[in-house]
């Protein structure tokens, strides 16, 4: 089962993954502020929006551990609609072992993506940001096809 997660967002409301059952969800944890490619890659997320609906997700979050005014001041210089979720006290990254992937340490998150099924458990999972490539972008074509191979119980 996926961990609880209950945090601010840049929407303007708490987003709690329970009120998500029946849908799929692609969580994305990033590093933040200071990470202009994990802000690249939730733009071309945006952009190619209708290839993740395709792949039956319903709801797409990220989530990082900048405080929520930075945050919602970053997502209006980026013209990002995706909701970013602050989670300053790694609580939430904690719980999905997400910090334990970026180029900062455990204190910031990688870049890892995680599909919640409709039933809350967890479909899918890769970590890029990881040692010793940190990698901070994947390209929408290898994300997509990534997802596709793991949701139809393939390796990613």
């Amino acid at each position: 089962m996926a961990p609880a997660i209950q945090l601010w967002s840049t929407a303007g409301s708490t987003f709690d993954l329970a009120s998500q059952r029946g849908k799929t969800v692609l969580l994305y944890f990033q590093e933040g502020l200071t990470c202009q490619p994990c802000w690249d890659q939730l733009k071309d997320i945006q952009s190619n929006i209708s290839q993740f609906k395709a792949l039956g997700i319903d709801t797409i979050v990220s989530i990082t551990t900048d405080p929520l005014d930075a945050l919602r001041q970053k997502v209006s210089d980026e013209g990002l609609t995706i909701p970013v979720l602050s989670d300053p006290l790694l609580v939430v990254s904690q719980a999905y072992t997400a910090n334990g992937y970026g180029m900062m340490g455990n204190s910031r998150d990688g870049h890892t993506f995680i599909v919640v099924g409709p039933d809350g458990r967890i479909r899918w999972r890769a970590d890029y940001g990881g040692s010793p490539n940190y990698t901070m972008y994947v390209p929408i074509s290898n994300l997509v096809a990534d997802i596709r191979a793991g949701l139809n119980g393939g390796s990613s």
